[in-house]
């Protein structure tokens, strides 16, 4: 196979859009954590370090035939819940929450690991055979996502339980579902929902609580859990319409806003580089998502198009949400934008999901030609 063969199959545009995402993601974390910072090691390089292990984990998974990943998508998913297990039984302990196994000198997320098995179970599940029936077409797949949603929820991390709701609901529609069961799951939901809705503020804790409740009135304990939200919002304001520079936020540089480098990093983009930078940086996103869509359009096959739409869904659903919370418009519950955000799980399972929605472009051109 010669060298130009084996790149036919590459989506040079797709892998464009990607690599300015990583830069202005790398650039962003370096403005915001590299004064004052007196680690030898600073956190940007760590960054790169993470988008070098995820560009590794790029290359493998769109080397392969995503019809044989599918096939074990089943203990892929059952491997992730065991590894929720772990987390829950044994797992490492911050701010409140236990979601993370130490390896050595680094930790691992496994709820983040685990939704691209999840991805591939659901879609493997559609695409087998022509489900239909209210049993087929909602129950069974729902209650297949069920147990990595409860064992994540009880980290707690609202955050990835509700991106595993995400998927199920993406595929779904998918897959299509009749009008009637549609409004079924709607009744279904809304008769549920005084309970659950006990069940899911019970299990949430102290802080979460206070977030939403921030949310819903912006003015509760903005010198508490409502000060996040609140510093977000003045950081983007103050950007105005071309940003203050690299360095020039007065927000994030003083500290004002905290974890600007992680789930808050749209904000200190957004200070920085302006309204016109953040509308640059939302059309980078669009993008991104209508290659994902073009991809499953022109797939070859049910399977290849689900698992495509999952990722573009699933990636849209966390930018949307995390800029969401960033300007008030959802409340804070702790999503990482996408290529963006520092963080080693995040970034390498976005890369490995990314690299999935570029098997199914090379698998169906291998076949072209």
């Amino acid at each position: 196979m010669t060298r130009a063969r084996r790149f036919d199959g590459v989506d040079w545009s797709l892998l464009g859009v990607i690599v300015a995402l990583l830069c202005i993601g790398v650039l962003t974390i370096y403005s915001v954590t590299a004064n004052g910072q007196g680690s030898k090691f600073p956190i940007f390089a760590k960054q790169g370090v993470w988008i070098g292990v995820g560009a590794l984990a790029f290359v493998v998974v769109a080397s392969m035939d995503y019809h044989k990943l599918a096939r074990f998508s089943y203990i892929l998913y059952g491997l992730g819940l065991l590894l929720l297990l772990v987390v829950m039984l044994s797992g490492k302990t911050s701010r409140g929450a236990q979601r993370w196994i130490s390896l050595g000198p680094v930790a691992i997320q496994p709820s983040e690991f685990v939704k691209m098995p999840l991805l591939l179970m659901l879609s493997s599940y559609y695409a087998s055979q022509t489900r239909s029936g209210w049993l087929y077409r909602v129950i069974v797949p729902g209650l297949l996502a069920l147990p990595g949603f409860f064992l994540i929820l009880k980290q707690p991390d609202l955050g990835s339980s509700l991106s595993f709701i995400a998927i199920y609901i993406i595929l779904l529609l998918a897959v299509g579902v009749k009008p009637k069961a549609f409004g079924l799951v709607l009744l279904t939901a809304l008769m549920i929902f005084p309970f659950a809705w006990g069940e899911l503020w019970g299990s949430l804790h102290d802080y979460q609580k206070e977030r939403i409740l921030s949310f819903v009135d912006p003015a509760y304990d903005t010198g508490g859990k409502g000060y996040q939200g609140l510093q977000s919002r003045i950081a983007i304001g103050s950007g105005e319409l071309m940003g203050k520079g690299l360095h020039g936020g007065t927000q994030t540089q003083f500290k004002f806003l905290p974890e600007g480098h992680t789930d808050f990093i749209f904000a200190v983009f957004a200070e920085e580089w302006g309204f016109l930078g953040a509308i640059v940086l939302v059309l980078l996103f669009f993008t991104l998502f209508l290659l994902g869509l073009d991809i499953a359009s022109k797939a070859k096959d049910m399977l290849g198009a689900l698992l495509a739409v999952g990722v573009v869904g699933m990636m849209a659903f966390n930018v949307v949400v995390n800029i969401g919370m960033t300007v008030g418009l959802a409340p804070i519950v702790g999503i990482p934008l996408p290529l963006l955000s520092y963080g080693g799980s995040a970034t390498i399972m976005t890369m490995a999901a990314l690299g999935l929605l570029l098997s199914v472009k090379r698998r169906r051109m291998t076949l072209v030609q």
